[in-house]
């Protein structure tokens, strides 16, 4: 997962690291003791040497900006070759620009943790932080009613029942609204993959209205005292007004607690767009990217949490319905970056 931009950061993450350090040493001129005939006849002593080093040690050395420019124009081509969206790009170049220039550093200090944890820190902060799916139903009142959106054919449908079967390990009751009654097949794929997860689910037939089915499912949790209720909907396109105000109704009448939009990690620069266009027009409080096991560039992830200002939830791994990842901003940056770098 994310295969090339994590080589490609610990290359770049090297080449700041061998910039500032080649720097340091030809810019660096250790104090030497004048030597008097006495002393060039006898070993210096112990003492005087540690004083020495300390001295050396201690001094502080001035990254330039020169220093890192190179490296600098290196990450810039890597993240956009990766996919990820160029605000997005800027903002982590100049944020990792900003951190470095300037900053004084001793000599006996270890360049590579330095690099490494303001990197870390750039790729945090357009990650934003993780979302506490388990935190959030536990202190809210029940039943939770989320709602899932997102375009054609992203795995939203089995995203649900992997969501289901996640929130099913962890103690809560779910009943699942089977909303998407335009596809063709959606009804009875739904109902294949609630069964399989053992999960109930609430369907009218093909053509109904989705607010109707909804509803409906909502006052069966309510009813029967189940903790979480997860809406289907039929995937649309953003630019499909009248699509995109059926789900406008949806959301009148179910009136969710969150709203998580689902779309495919490896549509790149396409998720983000779609995905700020989902937010502006219904609304987004979480995303959560499919096939995420497949995208080896990573960009989406980087790109979609800073473009909308929403968290990113899960990364599907895989099609068993466990194969859900809960999202962590520090974890996956730390396991990108290499040791070294600060969650």
């Amino acid at each position: 997962m994310f295969d090339s931009l994590r080589n490609g950061l610990r290359a770049i993450r090297g080449r700041l690291s061998a910039s500032i350090s080649v720097s340091a040493v030809e810019g660096t001129q250790e104090p030497q003791a004048e030597e008097g005939p006495e002393q060039r006849q006898k070993e210096v002593k112990p003492g005087l040497v540690k004083k020495v080093k300390t001295f050396v040690l201690d001094q502080e050395l001035f990254i330039s900006e020169k220093e890192i420019s190179g490296a600098l124009e290196e990450l810039e081509l890597l993240l956009l070759e990766s996919d990820v969206a160029l605000p997005v790009v800027d903002h982590i170049v100049a944020g990792l620009r900003r951190d470095l220039t300037g900053k004084r550093r001793r000599i006996g200090s270890d360049v590579d943790e330095i690099v490494a944890s303001a990197l870390a820190e750039a790729l945090v902060g357009v990650l934003g932080e993780g979302f506490d799916l388990i935190g959030f139903i536990r202190g809210h009142e029940r039943p939770v009613k989320i709602l899932f959106t997102g375009v054609n054919g992203t795995g939203k449908t089995t995203t649900i029942a992997k969501v289901g079967a996640y929130l099913k390990n962890h103690g809560f009751s779910v009943v699942i609204g089977s909303g998407d009654t335009f596809r063709a097949g959606a009804l009875e794929q739904m109902a294949t993959h609630a069964s399989r997860v053992g999960i109930r689910v609430i369907q009218h037939q093909q053509g109904a209205d989705p607010s109707a089915v909804l509803f409906d499912a909502v006052q069966h949790a309510i009813a029967n005292g189940i903790d979480v209720v997860l809406g289907d909907t039929a995937g649309r396109f953003h630019n499909k007004a009248n699509l995109m105000n059926q789900l406008e109704k949806v959301k009148r009448v179910m009136r969710p607690d969150l709203i998580v939009y689902v779309d495919e990690a490896v549509a790149g620069n396409d998720a983000v767009v779609r995905a700020d266009e989902f937010n502006r027009l219904v609304g987004t409080d979480a995303v959560i990217l499919t096939k995420a096991d497949m995208d080896m560039k990573g960009g989406a992830a980087i790109s979609i949490a800073h473009t909308i200002g929403k968290p990113i939830l899960f990364l599907g791994t895989g099609q068993g319905y466990q194969d859900l990842l809960p999202f962590s901003p520090g974890l996956l940056v730390k396991e990108i970056i290499g040791e070294g770098a600060k969650a």
